[in-house]
């Protein structure tokens, strides 16, 4: 299910592929209120711009246009203004409006410290999560962040990954550590499962910025969230002192 393709190499550019299973539900939302209200999931946020997805029914918007809205995840609220960028269907990339007030803003949104409180360990959900049989651990803070850790038969950790709005940080058995960007995410639906799949441009050598963000998220994982010997193979090989 969990799987890659290098597409594209030249020069320095390398694009790969990646397919991960989706959680079902999103607390993190976007009612717009242009007229006609919709309330949009929030399917990736950065602090520049996000996708939004409309379940049910239609909507308006054009490429272009603006939109005014709020966000709402958990109890917070953040008003915004963005532009439209792209529409496919039932989704829309939006890019936000600048303004010093509105950065600061968005980066308290998104901050380590509520993107933590917003996760959950997807692993020990309740519900009947139909779940690649080598994903051993996934946690996921709704758009902004997911974990995925993937192991062997025999238990040994296989190799990890760790989205983070437009960042991606990834240790393959064999082939050490990797960072990269995210291009595109898009729905991959199927009669028995759901699946998102990323498309990364991957960094020639390893991004110290998005190195430093990931080691920021799993330094403020809660500890019930993991076994202590992941957390421990985490910080080893994403080189947490």
């Amino acid at each position: 299910m969990e799987n890659h393709l290098s597409l594209i190499k030249t020069g320095y550019q390398e694009i790969e592929k990646r397919v991960f299973p989706r959680f079902p539900f999103n607390y993190l939302t976007f009612k717009a209120q242009n007229g006609q209200e919709r309330v949009f999931a929030v399917k990736d946020i950065s602090f520049t711009g996000m996708q939004l997805s409309l379940k049910d029914g239609g909507h308006p918007y054009k490429v272009g246009q603006s939109i005014v809205g709020e966000l709402h995840w958990r109890g917070s609220v953040l008003s915004l203004d963005a532009e439209v960028k792209w529409v496919h269907g039932q989704r829309l990339g939006l890019k936000f409006q600048d303004g010093e007030e509105f950065v600061g803003e968005i980066k308290d949104f998104l901050s380590i410290e509520n993107i933590v409180k917003g996760m959950r360990a997807l692993h020990n959900s309740a519900m009947d999560l139909d779940l690649p049989s080598d994903l051993r651990y996934w946690l996921q803070a709704d758009g902004p962040v997911e974990v995925f850790v993937w192991c062997h038969n025999d238990g040994e950790i296989s190799r990890f990954q760790l989205v983070m709005m437009e960042s991606f940080v990834e240790y393959q058995d064999g082939k050490g550590l990797k960072s990269g960007r995210v291009l595109t995410k898009r729905d991959l639906d199927t009669p028995l499962v759901q699946e998102d799949e990323f498309v990364f441009e991957m960094d020639e050598t390893i991004d110290e910025e998005r190195l430093s963000f990931a080691k920021s998220i799993i330094k403020e994982i809660p500890g019930e969230y993991l076994p202590s010997d992941v957390f421990d193979f985490l910080r080893l090989k994403l080189r947490i002192s």
